[in-house]
């Protein structure tokens, strides 16, 4: 097939250094409180600037749009991406964005109705956005659960030949 190694690609580390695949940081920490280490994976910051990117896009798009449409879109990518990353450890991570998210769908509400003050912009749109029925989704209610390894517990689907 001709598949060689890629040197650009190729990484050799320490895992206390840790690494970048698809999307995860692989890293062992120390757990706090204790002398123990563990490996955890959480979502590298390469795959959070990048949902940043695209939330701060779909809000500098068109401010000629209702709120309605904005939300759906980035609902839409949200919901994808918080899926993607809800098997590691990313409760700061989903936290931290829905902290941006607000503070962008705010920006482009103010953009939108220039004049008016913020007071009457939380009374039509509440404190968390919302228009027509359609909320924005939060990442923070997202629970993410971690993966473990449960190899021996998974049943064969193969019978047996005793």
């Amino acid at each position: 097939m001709g598949l060689r190694l890629s040197p650009e690609k190729t990484l050799i580390t320490h895992i206390d250094g840790g690494l970048d695949f698809l999307g995860w940081r692989i890293q062992r920490h120390r757990k706090r409180g204790t002398g123990k280490s563990y490996v955890y994976v959480y979502p590298a910051k390469k795959a959070l600037a990048a949902i940043m990117a695209k939330a701060k896009a779909f809000c500098r798009q068109n401010i000629n749009l209702p709120l309605k449409v904005l939300l759906i879109q980035l609902n839409r990518v949200l919901r994808g991406w918080t899926a993607y990353f809800k098997y590691g450890c990313s409760n700061a991570t989903f936290s931290y964005l829905r902290s941006y998210l607000w503070k962008q769908v705010v920006r482009w509400q103010e953009r939108k109705h220039r004049r008016t003050p913020w007071k009457e912009l939380r009374r039509r749109y509440g404190i968390w956005p919302t228009d027509g029925g359609v909320e924005l989704f939060d990442p923070a209610r997202v629970s993410a659960r971690r993966y473990y390894y449960r190899g021996t517990k998974i049943a064969s689907p193969w019978p047996s030949t005793v």
